[in-house]
């Protein structure tokens, strides 16, 4: 008989679901691709429902529901925050509590009155530590059968970070940073103050970061100042944020703008205002020195545990460029990241803590690792898909049942300039669009970096977009050598690749159209691209389409960017993609057998 456990995050942000049986991940979801939207921290009943569908769960098989985090541990540290900063904290308290009161309190309740709807009566329920969570979503589908553990978020319960080392079914958490003091909310405290959404705007402060210019004085005052004024860090990675610059505590805001400004002689950037060359210093600022403390954490993490693989999961995980550096450290012999590092793959984690280490089952190693691509999500038939397709007025429709066929037009399309939205098999599980809901491109064209930003995702022009590369080609092009199938690695272009200086003194705009290699496209104003290498085993047709490209150009790379715009969830079903296709200035749909043209 099959058994079956379903993990669940909810209430904060990247809702999601996710489900083992007998211990393999089958399915996961986060809520937002199913409500479209972005973030949503909702109850995930429409990710539960699919992840249930795509098992084949009945009544019989499902052995537990768990819950990624604790909700009376994080009610209890809200409630000893606010009595401990009273009363500057009362508006905040104010608004917070009616939601506590109506659904995070009371999450147990919600739970099994949802599951006796869906007719699962007696279900087990299992609430595991938010950072636990994180540390079994990152070892237990890892490769390795004992590794180094380290968790760095925003907060879960109390914990902001911690270091824990698996072995088999077990995991130990050796030692944790906590709340208020947190390299996440640091960072986050960053993105609020340049202008962007926290909890979905770190990745524009990592790509500004590239546009600082580290030699100037600005820069490296801004650096001194964050480690002298707002955090002190300590040789082991452990830290301690100045509170009297934060706000997050205890209001609703991340900052205390006086004292920034005070300090970094800019204001808080208005979201619509320009973005200046000190916006971009400050941006570089803060990256380097979240480089510092994740790098002397993970030099430390190893030190405590005497093991050299690391795995890394929480939301700073997603920070691709820090996660970059740690392959150069001599301390790290094997590293894995959660492709879902966020809350999304709390739910993931939850269940697995409760296969692993409630019901004591063995891990399996599983090579490459046991994520199946991170393609988790629903798929769609191609009579769904066609049925859909033949509606679209103003298109040209074509059926292609031969696929070499199809990549052969895709490819002619792709050389020709367009812009191609890539729809195949199942969703992708996390934050990075691997293949499956992709916009793809032609990365030897320097104009394509800014058409893409302007024209499709509708967003700042200075965001980089990533390549997709055969893995077995990816030392051609870039300073790595191992795989990086979830793009959660940033690296060097080849140098001998690359083709000028770039010229600091210039704007961020001008240094944008500035063409710095033979994939100008997607390589950034730093000469580095964040990588996603692409296996034959892993994704076959998405494999041949670029070896197809490759034999048509000599290039075995492409642009991948998500398939969604500008404050959008990455499409899920034909329906989304349509709308996407349709509201953009894209070329070309490529949904499964299926090609439109715009005409």
């Amino acid at each position: 008989m099959a058994t079956a456990i379903l993990g669940i995050s909810a209430y904060f942000h990247d809702s999601a679901a996710a489900v083992l049986i007998n211990g393999e991940i089958v399915a996961a979801a986060q809520e937002e691709r199913f409500t479209r939207i972005k973030g949503d921290a909702s109850f995930p009943v429409n990710a539960i429902a699919y992840v249930l569908e795509e098992a084949g769960i009945r009544k019989e098989d499902l052995l537990a529901v768990a819950f990624y985090e604790k909700p009376l541990l994080r009610f209890e540290r809200l409630l000893e925050t606010y009595h401990t900063f009273v009363p500057s904290g009362l508006p905040s308290f104010l608004k917070a509590m009616p939601v506590w009161l109506k659904d995070k309190l009371f999450v147990k309740r919600t739970i099994k009155k949802h599951f006796k709807e869906l007719g699962f009566s007696n279900v087990k329920l299992y609430f595991t530590e938010h950072h636990l969570s994180h540390a079994a979503s990152a070892f237990f589908p890892s490769p390795f059968s004992k590794a180094t553990i380290l968790t760095l978020d925003g907060v879960g319960e109390w914990a902001t970070g911690s270091v824990g080392f698996g072995e088999n079914n077990s995991i130990k958490i050796l030692r944790e940073q906590q709340f208020p003091h947190s390299l996440g909310l640091l960072y986050s405290a960053f993105t609020y103050y340049l202008g962007f959404k926290v909890n979905r705007g770190e990745y524009k402060v990592m790509g500004l970061a590239s546009y600082g210019n580290p030699n100037s004085l600005e820069t490296q005052q801004y650096i001194t100042k964050i480690k002298s004024n707002l955090v002190d860090v300590r040789i082991d990675g452990s830290l301690l944020l100045n509170m009297p610059y934060f706000r997050f505590a205890t209001h609703l805001t991340m900052t205390n703008d006086v004292r920034w400004a005070n300090l970094f002689s800019i204001p808080r950037r208005n979201p619509k205002d320009d973005l200046h060359q000190s916006h971009a210093n400050l941006a570089f600022a803060i990256q380097q020195v979240l480089e510092e403390i994740v790098l002397k954490m993970a030099k430390s993490a190893i030190a405590l545990t005497a093991c050299r693989n690391l795995v890394i999961a929480g939301g700073v995980g997603l920070n691709s460029v820090s996660n970059g550096k740690l392959l150069d450290d001599p301390n790290i012999e094997n590293l894995w990241i959660q492709p879902a590092a966020g809350d999304a793959g709390g739910a993931l984690g939850a269940a697995l803590s409760v296969w692993h280490i409630v019901e004591n089952r063995e891990k399996k190693v599983q090579l490459p690792d046991g994520m199946h691509g991170a393609f988790l999500g629903p798929s769609f038939t191609i009579s769904h898909i066609s049925n859909i397709a033949q509606k679209i007025e103003k298109s040209t429709y074509e059926l292609h049942d031969n696929e070499n066929e199809l990549i052969a037009k895709t490819v002619n399309a792709l050389v020709e300039g367009k812009i191609v939205g890539w729809f195949q098999g199942r969703m992708e599980f996390g934050p990075r669009a691997l293949g499956n809901r992709s916009i793809l491109a032609d990365p030897r064209n320097p104009k394509m970096q800014k058409r893409i930003n302007e024209k499709i995702k509708f967003r700042e022009s200075f965001r980089p977009f990533a390549p997709c590369v055969l893995e077995e080609d990816v030392h051609d092009y870039f300073d790595l050598e191992i795989p990086s199938p979830y793009m959660l690695l940033v690296r060097q272009v080849k140098s001998e690749r690359c083709k000028n200086e770039v010229n600091e003194s210039t704007t961020l705009m001008e240094r944008l159209s500035q063409v710095r290699s033979d994939i100008p496209a997607v390589t950034h104003v730093d000469y580095s691209a964040r990588v996603q290498t692409v296996s034959k085993a892993t994704n076959p047709k998405f494999w041949r389409l670029l070896k197809a490209f490759k034999e048509k150009t000599g290039y075995g790379l492409l642009i991948n960017t998500s398939f969604n715009i500008k404050d959008e969830p990455i499409v899920c079903n034909p329906h989304d993609a349509l709308h996407c296709f349709k509201e953009t200035e894209m070329d070309v749909l490529v949904m499964e057998n299926v090609i439109i043209s715009k005409t």
